[in-house]
C-alpha cells in the first residue's frame, strides 16, 4: 500500500508545478462561466417558471462546474499513456513492482486532483462575491455539503475508471483518436457538461440518468445546488457507486486480457 500512496503523492506534487497553465485555465473559466450565465439569463427573463431549475441553482451548478472542470471533464486524457501503448514503451511500465492498472488509475486521479486544486479556490471565491442570483451560494446544510464532497470523489472515480476503459481499448487499435473522440462526444453530451440533465426531455433524461455518464458531473453539482435531495440524491449516489464498481471491474478484466496478448516489438 505504501508504494501506491507514494506514487500518488509524487504524481500529485509533479502536477502542481504547472501554475501558468492553471492561471490560463482560471481566466478561461471566469469568462466561460460568465458567458454561460448571461446566455441562460436571457432565456430565464422570458418565462423563468418554464425551466426545470431555478436560476440561482443553475448559477451554483455552472460555477461549480467551472471550479472543478479539471477534475470532472471527460476530455482530459493522459497522452503519455496512449504513447506508451502505441510505441511499446509500456514494457518499461510493466517492469515496475506495481500493477499497470493501478499505476494508470493513480496517475490519472492525481493529475486531475492537482489541476483542480490549483484552480478551484480562486473560481469559487470569485463566484461567491458575485451578486445574487449570478453567484454561488452555500449548500442548504452541512449534511448536503458532506454528501456533495462524497459524490464529487465518486464522480472522479467514475470518470477515471471510464477513461481507463478507453486506454485499454487502444491495445486493440492502430490509433486511439477515433475511440477517444467518440467517448468524449458521448460523455460531454450525456454527463451534464454541455447542458444540465434536467433541461433534457423527460423520457430521454430518465434513460440518460441510468447511464454511467450521468454519474460524472451531473450528480455532485446537482446535489450541491439542492436540485437533487432526499431519495433522489440517495438513488443517484447509489448509481454512482454501482458504475464506479462496474467500470473498475470491467477495466481490470480488460487489462488482464490485454496484457496476456500484448506483444512488444523493438530492440
Amino acid at each position: 500500500m505504501r508504494k501506491y500512496v507514494s506514487f500518488f503523492r509524487i504524481r500529485f506534487i509533479n502536477a502542481l508545478q504547472y501554475r501558468a497553465a492553471a492561471l490560463a485555465g482560471m481566466a478561461t473559466q471566469f469568462f466561460w462561466g460568465g458567458m454561460l450565465l448571461l446566455m441562460f439569463a436571457a432565456f430565464y427573463r422570458s418565462a423563468p417558471e418554464n425551466f426545470p431549475m431555478g436560476f440561482q441553482e443553475l448559477s451554483s451548478y455552472i460555477w461549480l462546474q467551472q471550479a472543478f472542470l479539471a477534475m470532472l471533464n471527460a476530455w482530459s486524457f493522459e497522452n503519455d499513456i496512449f504513447e506508451a501503448v502505441s510505441t511499446g514503451n509500456i514494457a518499461y511500465e510493466l517492469c515496475r513492482p506495481m500493477g499497470l492498472y493501478s499505476q494508470w488509475f493513480l496517475k490519472a486521479s492525481a493529475n486531475r486532483m492537482a489541476r483542480a486544486a490549483l484552480r478551484c479556490v480562486p473560481v469559487l471565491v470569485f463566484a461567491s462575491i458575485l451578486p445574487a442570483p449570478y453567484g454561488i451560494i452555500l449548500p442548504p446544510d452541512a449534511g448536503t455539503a458532506l454528501l456533495f464532497v462524497f459524490s464529487l470523489f465518486l464522480a472522479l472515480g467514475v470518470i477515471v475508471a471510464f477513461t481507463m476503459v478507453i486506454y485499454i481499448i487502444t491495445f486493440y487499435t492502430i490509433s486511439p483518436t477515433g475511440v477517444r473522440m467518440a467517448a468524449v462526444s458521448a460523455a460531454d453530451l450525456l454527463s451534464g457538461s454541455l447542458l444540465p440533465l434536467p433541461f433534457f426531455p423527460d423520457g430521454f433524461r430518465q434513460a440518460v440518468e441510468l447511464l454511467p455518464f450521468a454519474s460524472m458531473q451531473n450528480v455532485p453539482l446537482r446535489v450541491y445546488s439542492g436540485d437533487l435531495s432526499g431519495q433522489a440524491a440517495a438513488w443517484a449516489i447509489g448509481l454512482q457507486l454501482f458504475w464506479f464498481a462496474a467500470l473498475l471491474v470491467l477495466g481490470m478484466w480488460m487489462m488482464r486480457r490485454a496484457l496476456h496478448r500484448v506483444v512488444v516489438q523493438g530492440g
